[in-house]
């Protein structure tokens, strides 16, 4: 039987608490990154916890910090359950809240940009183009469709929000935040990561359409990636036998959920705001499928995880 984490409790100072994941301080040098199986859509949490949700987030991410380790430094060390026991011994006892959402990684200083790609024009940036002919305030080419591919891809900087929502700022303000040097840095380096991704996942059949990346600087000053990567929480897959330009397109991630919370709110059976309503068993379940279908898609296997 599966073990869900809501939220964790472990024996080690917590640095820090998000929507999602819990960061622990192991040493002066290392962290813990735990991602839970809480979900939040429309900025609320929710209830209850999505089985397998945080060991997908987490394998996905340590299968292209491998993948993609040629391309880009990484914080990762380990996403294995039993390497990070030994590392740090004191966790022997929370196998279960441990088991595949755990990533031991290296110690950083965040750079404070999401460094946002957008291969497709969807989600914010198609609203803001079909609005104004824009994105992030800047122009782009006339006719462009809702889902249209982008060619080449756009980078989208965005403010990383403490809370509420991030928000698209232009690649000068990059500039002018953190100078030229670095801003150039994390452009080339996005870039460079989403071209390789993006040509693994379509060998796959899976569309990147859009993904955000994080660096952060480690103690002896190299630019690191960090954080979850190339995940359905942090990008949008779409499968690719089914893209069709010029609407919407299905997607590997929490649709169910959101389907279902806006069918509620139409009907007016929920404000949208917190607390959030009590999610019924069979949208957990489409939902779980949802995100380990993403992970056979990415990774060509099944998420097996041991019995603890």
């Amino acid at each position: 039987m599966t073990t869900t984490v809501g939220q964790p409790s472990l024996p080690l100072p917590l640095l820090r608490r998000g929507k999602v994941r819990e960061v622990y301080e192991i040493d002066d040098e290392r962290l813990l990154m735990v991602t839970s199986d809480r979900i939040s859509a429309f900025d609320v949490i929710m209830a209850e916890p999505i089985p397998m949700k945080g060991a997908v987030l987490t394998q996905i991410s340590a299968y292209w910090f491998n993948q993609l380790a040629d391309i880009a430094a990484s914080h990762f060390i380990s996403a294995d359950t039993d390497e990070i026991i030994a590392e740090v011994p004191r966790l022997a006892d929370h196998r279960s809240t441990l088991n595949g959402r755990t990533m031991l990684v290296r110690r950083t200083e965040p750079v404070l940009v999401e460094c946002v790609i957008r291969g497709y024009i969807t989600g914010s940036a198609w609203k803001e183009y079909r609005n104004s002919g824009t994105l992030a305030g800047e122009p782009l080419e006339d006719g462009l469709r809702e889902s249209d591919r982008l060619d080449p891809p756009i980078f989208s900087p965005a403010t990383k929000a403490q809370s509420g929502h991030d928000e698209n700022i232009t690649f000068d303000r990059v500039q002018q935040d953190l100078g030229g040097d670095l801003a150039n840095e994390l452009r080339d380096r996005s870039m460079a990561i989403y071209s390789a991704a993006r040509d693994r996942a379509l060998d796959r059949g899976i569309i990147i359409a859009d993904t955000k990346f994080e660096f952060g600087h480690a103690p002896d000053g190299a630019l690191l990636l960090i954080d979850e990567v190339l995940t359905p929480d942090s990008s949008r897959f779409w499968p690719a036998d089914q893209y069709t330009p010029g609407r919407g397109q299905p997607s590997f991630d929490k649709q169910p959920l959101r389907d279902y919370l806006d069918e509620l709110r139409k009907a007016g059976k929920w404000s949208g705001d917190a607390p959030p309503p009590p999610l019924p068993p069979p949208i957990v379940g489409a939902t779980s499928t949802r995100y380990q279908d993403a992970f056979k898609r990415v990774t060509g296997d099944d998420l097996t995880l041991p019995t603890t």
